[in-house]
């Protein structure tokens, strides 16, 4: 059973590269964006850059998305911005995460082993692809408030970085590769 978390800015290709991997896995895919509350999309759509506060109930409610998904022995990915540490230790321990040195309490569900996929590359890249798109509530203004906030994953987190500069089919294939490979860490 693998969970697989699709991070990074807005623009980075998440929902394409997640929804892309479900499909040739068999896997459910779940897309983060479809969680935020209407006045998070509100916020974001007006300029407004999401806080803490906004994002927390947001991250819970993915957490039990991937807890549901864990407890029925399913395969899933979620495209999920992830840009703190924080924010993936929510999705991985649910609200006991927000306190980054607090122990897990007896009794309460054990975290959640995930797989990060970091998409990473060049801002003017990233930049174009927002310029392109239509109809999505994330003006391309906020990519600098996601870059300032982003703290890319590092060791002791469970994650992997892959490039966006790669065609589609060849990041799918890495991040295939990735999980097979490393699902004995995972199990």
């Amino acid at each position: 059973m693998v969970l697989v978390v699709v991070m990074g800015v807005s623009g980075s290709g998440k929902t394409t590269v997640g929804s892309r991997l479900a499909a040739k896995l068999g896997w459910k895919f779940y897309d983060a964006d479809d969680y935020h509350s209407p006045e998070n999309k509100k916020k974001m759509a007006e300029g407004i850059p999401l806080n803490d506060e906004d994002r927390i109930p947001w991250l819970c409610a993915l957490h039990d998305v991937l807890r549901r998904e864990d407890s029925s022995r399913q395969d899933a990915i979620l495209a999920c911005s992830a840009l703190k540490k924080m924010y993936r230790r929510v999705l991985v321990s649910g609200a006991s995460g927000i306190e980054s040195n607090q122990p897990e309490q007896p009794g309460e569900n054990a975290a959640l082993k995930i797989l990060f996929v970091h998409l990473d590359g060049p801002v003017d890249i990233i930049a174009g692809r927002l310029e392109k798109r239509r109809g999505h509530f994330m003006p391309p203004e906020l990519l600098k408030s996601q870059l300032d906030t982003l703290e890319p994953p590092s060791a002791p987190e469970n994650f992997i970085t892959v490039s966006l500069e790669k065609s589609l089919p060849e990041i799918v294939l890495e991040i295939e590769n990735a999980i097979f490979q490393g699902e004995a860490l995972l199990d």
